[in-house]
């Protein structure tokens, strides 16, 4: 594993890596989990270093708030402590610097793995977007969720839209970021924003029984499938089915070749 576990923890972040599963926890809980780009970075790095054998990855926040969002200091004039100041919007290479941010939760949807987020306390803002990079989203009852940045002035950029309008649909979507109301753990799962809600001594229980679900299914047919069930919604039935049988083969054929070899 390449990233560097040092830096990583000068970013609030902690990485650890068993059994095939990886958990990744923001550890600011002085404040609250509030992220910075030195976290969204890290989480780059971490994604890009994630061994292949890891078939679950689980993102959960210390303390007693998954991420209360951007942390506000960056746009005060002393920024946050410890942090480079970022490029002004005005500034070339202000796009890259975006990308860069966004790096660090695109990996979450990899068709290696499923990731899962491990939601209890605020998830606002940067801190929702990041749950909804996620495939699963497993929250305790006291989970609280907002898409802060329209009131801020500022919109949703961390890869935030897409699921969001995918999961709630449109007018629903446009009703939570524009009013930036707070989304409580009952209405979540109603709204499908949540797969599970359990008491908040039972979340870490749960995470574990969804963990072990996930890693009894054949590996290579858990990848080819998620990679199926991504493609879906953006394919007619034909490219789908074609799609199916395609991975299918792919599929057989791996599994019957060494049959065949043997032979």
């Amino acid at each position: 594993m390449s990233a560097d576990l040092s830096s990583l923890a000068s970013a609030g972040l902690e990485l650890s890596v068993s059994g095939g599963v990886a958990t990744v926890t923001l550890n600011r809980p002085e404040r609250r989990n509030a992220m910075t780009p030195a976290m969204w970075q890290g989480l780059a790095r971490i994604g890009a270093a994630i061994p292949d054998d890891v078939r679950v990855v689980v993102v959960r926040g210390a303390g007693p708030s998954f991420s209360a969002g951007i942390d506000l200091r960056m746009f005060t004039a002393d920024g946050v402590p410890g942090e480079p100041r970022g490029l002004r919007a005005a500034d070339p290479g202000f796009d890259e610097q975006i990308a860069s941010y966004q790096a660090g939760y695109t990996w979450l949807r990899n068709p290696a793995f499923v990731s899962i987020a491990a939601v209890q306390g605020h998830a606002i803002g940067a801190g929702f977007q990041l749950a909804l990079a996620c495939d699963l989203r497993v929250l305790a009852d006291n989970a609280k969720l907002c898409m802060r940045e329209p009131a801020l002035g500022l919109v949703p950029d961390l890869t935030g839209t897409k699921p969001l309008v995918e999961i709630v649909g449109l007018p629903r979507a446009i009703e939570l970021c524009l009013t930036a109301r707070t989304v409580e753990a009952r209405e979540a799962a109603e709204l499908r924003l949540a797969e599970i809600v359990v008491p908040v001594a039972d979340l870490d229980g749960a995470v574990s029984d969804l963990t072990a679900a996930l890693l009894s299914t054949d590996p290579a047919a858990a990848r080819a499938t998620k990679a199926l069930l991504a493609r879906a919604s953006v394919s007619t039935p034909a490219e789908q089915a074609a799609a199916e049988r395609a991975a299918q083969t792919a599929l057989l054929r791996a599994i019957q070749a060494p049959a065949n070899q043997a032979g």
